[in-house]
């Protein structure tokens, strides 16, 4: 059992031994760096999803699930700034579909359930298991982290929901009655119009979301100085499974998840959540409060200069809070005090 250091909070960072088996290759044979492609059965077959394993700890093993609908594990890269040090390990997943893994381009593929059974086999092909594995997912990624928890969170050790709330509906509603109102009147006058045309293609519509939209819930940083990770992956966006799920508008929801709605069943949660907001997210930051409330072990972390990509625009606070909930957790910790 290691001695905790009484020093302050400088730290519970992982000590130097920690760190050399941290940076020590589990690999045997030719390595490749942590890449591993995993089989995946499918109802129509199987597919391989790409992933990557960055670091070595036995008790703490972080799997990243990408936002999106569609995205890929690029913009996550941060995290190799602020993880390793304190001994955390984390796995890069691009799901079916996403970056490097299969794209079977069949829309009858992009289906929630269907992502939980996917999640699942990666699970078991990594080992990760209740006594090791947190699953952090971001924007869509949190509603198929949540999803997979009523299913299967007996295999968990934590939970990290980031930046999405627990209701469809529910996001809809704060997209129009308190993001649309943020905006210029004539500017969501002229994206309402083009909405209304589905003309979705027309650049003109992300020449007015860019700056008044992105730049305002998504990465409030200035646009040409944006994070290279997070330009990388969203340029290659599956647009197919995007607008499938999500559906074309960056206003509410209108694919598949348009009626999704679990807050009533988030009293079942029993593993530690941790439920991240930021004041300016396209998510309503008092949805994600309230879901730290409603789970029975919930910790609420609300990024105060951050939007939708906080580990980005409010990096400190959302990393601290992040890192000090899994080291809590790790101590047995079942609602950690940030």
């Amino acid at each position: 059992m290691a001695s905790v250091s009484c020093t302050p909070q400088k730290q519970e960072t992982a000590s130097d031994s920690t760190l050399a088996s941290y940076f020590t290759s589990q690999e045997t044979g030719v390595q490749d760096g942590g890449v591993q492609m995993i089989p995946i059965t499918t109802p129509k077959g199987k597919f391989n999803v790409w992933t990557k394993r960055f670091g070595n700890n036995p008790k703490m093993k972080v799997l990243l699930l990408n936002g999106g609908p569609g995205a890929t594990h690029e913009y996550f890269e941060c995290m190799e700034s602020f993880l390793p040090k304190d001994g955390i390990e984390f796995i890069y997943y691009d799901q079916l579909g996403c970056g490097n893994s299969d794209n079977p381009k069949d829309t009858a593929m992009w289906s929630l359930p269907r992502y939980v059974e996917e999640v699942e086999q990666v699970r078991k092909a990594l080992n990760l298991n209740k006594d090791n594995f947190y699953l952090l997912g971001h924007s869509w990624g949190g509603i198929l982290a949540a999803e997979y928890a009523f299913k299967y969170q007996q295999n968990l050790k934590g939970l990290i929901i980031s930046n999405m709330m627990m209701s469809i509906p529910a996001y809809g509603k704060y997209a129009d009655n308190v993001l649309a109102k943020q905006m210029k009147p004539e500017v969501l006058k002229e994206i309402r119009e083009i909405e209304a045309r589905k003309d979705f293609q027309n650049p003109r519509y992300m020449e007015l979301l860019m700056p008044n939209f992105y730049v305002e819930h998504i990465c409030r940083i200035p646009l040409d100085q944006w994070p290279e990770p997070i330009t990388r992956s969203f340029s290659k966006m599956n647009q197919s499974l995007y607008v499938t799920m999500q559906g074309p508008s960056e206003f509410g929801v209108s694919g598949k998840l348009l009626n999704w709605d679990r807050v009533p069943d988030l009293p079942k949660l029993s593993v530690p959540v941790l439920s991240i907001g930021g004041k300016y997210d396209t998510m309503d930051p008092e949805h994600m409060r309230m879901v730290a409330q409603k789970v029975q072990n919930g910790t609420a972390l609300i990024c105060p200069n951050g939007s939708h990509m906080s580990f980005y625009d409010d990096q400190q606070t959302y990393m601290a809070g992040l890192t000090k909930f899994i080291l809590g957790v790790n101590k047995g910790e079942k609602k950690v005090q940030l």
